[in-house]
């Protein structure tokens, strides 16, 4: 069995985890971490796990917790991972980190966009960034994964086949973004009220979300040049779910089927990417509570341009049902072990 250690079990990233990993055969929790609930039952927490979860919430000792478990999740704020992760924890454990602290190659731009000093930098060139269809074999050998946010996630799995295949012009990527209010965290704050919430949809962090110069970085990685892209997300009144309609220039006349084959070319032996038949948009209700990514696209020959579109639910692939993908290549199992999840509906 894989020992399993999980720093910030009570957010509901941390608490999708636990939800995920009870249902897995090969995995046993040992340490649920939460500095805010230390010596609380875990159950007491969140009343979902009565009889299923006797433990009690530790701290976020990381040293401690490294000589008992074989992998570590910290489901956890940026720049704690950072501060915690030494070079004596990784000769012990692996490390799958839920922030952005190991997401970025260029320690400047993590800097920049998180305000913050990266306290441990020297992991930085070590780490993987877990986008399991992407870099799945670089996910098998390493020791720190940097498990990616949810609005990149869903947004790179939607452009990568037609920017690597070079049909669309990447000077001209636009991304419009649509989250459930759980992917604002559980903390408590005013702009996620119900009151706030409920009967709106607005837009946050237009032109600088943190999220956008992930996007850029991995798109420029995959293009072999600099991309910068518009992101734009927006807050919706529901629990889960993240749905993209991205837009860019092609760069020649394309038909349907040769788009379609692009798709299908990259996607066909990915289980959790689903690409959906002729004039079917993706939704958030058909992935709910699943490791599905739900894809599609859409020609609009009167502009030369193409829409490409995404829809995930935001704590299973856009968080822990990523991080289980990522735990499974890297101790060789079954990518799909545990996460062979039916969507939820209604």
């Amino acid at each position: 069995m894989i020992k399993v250690g999980i720093i910030g079990s009570t957010g509901y990233a941390g608490q999708e985890l636990v939800r995920l990993l009870l249902h897995h055969k090969d995995v046993k929790i040992v340490w649920y971490g939460s500095k805010s609930y230390i010596d609380k039952k875990y159950y007491e927490v969140f009343q979902n796990m009565f009889q299923l979860v006797e433990d009690k919430c530790l701290d976020d000792n990381m040293d401690e917790l490294s000589k008992v478990v074989d992998v570590i999740f910290t489901a956890t704020p940026g720049g704690l991972c950072a501060s915690l992760v030494n070079s004596d924890v990784l000769e012990k454990v692996k490390i799958i980190d839920f922030s952005a602290d190991f997401r970025f190659k260029d320690v400047n731009i993590y800097e920049e966009w998180y305000g913050m000093k990266h306290v441990s930098p020297e992991f930085i060139k070590d780490s993987v960034y877990g986008l399991c269809e992407i870099n799945r074999e670089q996910i098998k050998q390493t020791k720190i994964v940097a498990n990616p946010g949810c609005y990149p996630t869903c947004s790179i799995l939607s452009i990568y086949p037609l920017l690597k295949e070079g049909l669309i012009d990447p000077k001209t990527i636009i991304v419009d973004a649509k989250s459930g209010t759980s992917g604002a965290g559980r903390g408590a704050k005013l702009d996620n009220l119900y009151s706030e919430v409920n009967e709106n949809i607005k837009s946050y962090g237009v032109t600088k979300h943190r999220h956008t110069p992930e996007i850029e970085e991995q798109l420029s990685l995959l293009a072999g040049e600099n991309i910068y892209i518009n992101f734009t997300p927006h807050l919706v009144p529901m629990n889960r779910g993240i749905l993209i309609t991205a837009y860019a220039s092609l760069k020649k006349h394309v038909t349907y089927d040769e788009v379609k084959a692009i798709y299908n070319q990259y996607y066909k032996d990915e289980y959790f990417v689903r690409v959906l038949d002729k004039g079917v948009s993706p939704e958030t209700r058909w992935v709910k509570g699943s490791n599905f990514v739900d894809v599609n696209f859409a020609i609009d020959n009167r502009t030369n341009r193409i829409i490409m579109m995404g829809a995930m639910d935001n704590l299973v692939k856009g968080a822990a049902g990523q991080a289980i993908q990522n735990m499974n290549l890297m101790f060789g199992l079954e990518e799909t072990e545990g996460l062979k999840l039916v969507p939820m509906f209604p």
